[in-house]
């Protein structure tokens, strides 16, 4: 089945440029120039991804974002932001609310065109030769249903999110650098992502961890990058 991608700017030319490369990939592409069509469109023909602008005429792509991440049937579409804004900060409230990822204005349609892949294969359960459940102090991650249990709590994860859980549950106590980590979980190492990693981690322990700010399960080994502990 033909995956669904929709592109939400009021950049017409850049809507265009996307939807070029995407079609000619094998996508599907559906658009919006607004904040409330990309809403109506995301509820009537639900993409399989959306790569999102950032500066809308009517709601900005925080907002919408915010609003995708509270809808119980919405909340794991992957999301992909756009922007001109390059500053950190930026980047980091829009990961932080709940993109996927943050890809900065002016940018290569080839680059756009590979994240949109990555995060497709992210999030689309496949074949694999790991457990079917993965079992950590607690945590429980299915990989084919791709969903977490804390404590037998029901827990909601981003797919990059469920990526990076899985390669810490894959591999407990082994700390991985922050480069190993981006490339495991999101398919592809760009430089200056690791702000980006960062921003994820920070995310997942809010989720996972009793205190976020004393992480039993997701440690920082300072100067190195991340580990996930067991407890004995």
């Amino acid at each position: 089945m033909t995956q669904r991608i929709l592109v939400v700017d009021d950049d017409k030319e850049i809507v265009r440029l996307i939807r070029s490369y995407l079609e000619k990939s094998g996508y599907e592409v559906l658009t919006a120039y607004t904040g409330e069509t990309a809403l109506h469109t995301i509820r009537r023909d639900k993409p399989d991804l959306i790569v999102l602008d950032l500066v809308l005429p009517d709601r900005d792509g925080w907002d919408l974002t915010r609003i995708i991440r509270s809808d119980e049937k919405l909340q794991a579409l992957p999301i992909i932001m756009l922007s001109a804004r390059v500053e950190d900060t930026d980047k980091i409230v829009g990961l932080e609310i709940g993109a996927d990822d943050y890809i900065t204005k002016p940018f290569n349609p080839h680059e756009v065109l590979a994240r949109v892949r990555a995060l497709l294969r992210r999030a689309q359960p496949g074949l694999t030769a790991l457990p079917a459940v993965l079992l950590i102090n607690g945590l429980k991650l299915d990989i084919d249903q791709r969903a977490l249990w804390v404590q037998d709590n029901s827990v909601d994860l981003t797919p990059t999110e469920f990526e990076i859980l899985k390669v810490f549950m894959e591999s407990p106590n082994f700390v991985f650098t922050r480069d190993e980590l981006i490339e495991k979980s999101m398919g592809y190492a760009v430089e200056g992502l690791g702000r980006t990693l960062d921003s994820h981690i920070k995310n997942l322990r809010q989720k996972i961890e009793p205190d976020p700010h004393n992480p039993a399960y997701i440690q920082t080994v300072h100067g190195v990058g991340y580990k996930m502990v067991t407890r004995d």
